[in-house]
């Protein structure tokens, strides 16, 4: 084999490695070329899940947020309601008692009902011997109904006449005035106690309205909550 034969086998040998070469350098490339894409997509894919996590997260302390400020402004509202129906009970009340005023004005009828409570008053103590009690205005009112009082007691209750002592030392307040509103006041009608004070039956206009105020008072709200 001559020179130019071995040189001949030479540059093919050399075009051969190269050829390897090459084709191992593309290899590795296209290689580092499709791990970098799979690690692109997953640190793609993983920043991904963080934003829409953190998105997640900011939208649900929004929402929270939104319900915490709605239920904050609903209970105002609702505190704000509820102070207005007490507002509007308190001013009712308050106009019911001015009226209470009206009932001791009408001489007739309200002799006629002094009788009445004293006679629902010994109704409920059941007592032969009671205190009376009533404002220094009414006392001779009470005195002119005594003794029917007594005899209608004794006829409902079937028992004998019961004793009455009416006391002329202290009396219950004196009639409200527009001079004076926070004086202690009442508007009418008697207490009743047992002999030995251990029973005692308010009778006046004024309990009698607060009883029928508590008793009105869940069907007064319950007109307010429609309207």
């Amino acid at each position: 084999m001559n020179d130019a034969d071995v040189s001949k086998q030479i540059q093919q040998m050399v075009a051969f490695i190269r050829q390897e070469a090459e084709e191992k350098a593309n290899e590795i490339s296209v290689s580092a070329d499709e791990e970098f894409n799979i690690q692109k997509m997953q640190i793609v894919d993983t920043e991904k899940k963080k934003v829409k996590q953190e998105f997640e997260r900011k939208t649900k302390q929004v929402e929270v947020k939104k319900k915490i400020e709605y239920s904050m402004q609903l209970n105002a509202m609702r505190i704000k309601v509820l102070q207005a129906q007490d507002d509007l009970v308190t001013a009712m009340k308050t106009s019911a008692s001015k009226e209470l005023l009206n009932v001791s004005h009408n001489k007739k009828t309200y002799k006629k009902l002094t009788q009445s409570l004293i006679v629902q008053g010994l109704l409920r103590l059941n007592e032969p011997s009671v205190l009376l009690r009533c404002r220094e205005v009414d006392l001779s009112l009470v005195e002119s109904v005594l003794e029917d009082a007594k005899k209608e007691y004794a006829s409902k209750a079937r028992v004998q006449t019961p004793r009455i002592d009416v006391d002329k030392i202290v009396y219950l307040p004196p009639p409200p005035t527009n001079a004076d509103p926070l004086r202690p006041s009442c508007s009418g009608g008697v207490v009743l106690a047992s002999s030995d004070g251990k029973i005692v039956f308010e009778n006046t206009l004024d309990a009698r309205l607060d009883v029928a105020f508590r008793k009105k008072l869940p069907e007064i709200r319950k007109t307010l909550c429609r309207e």
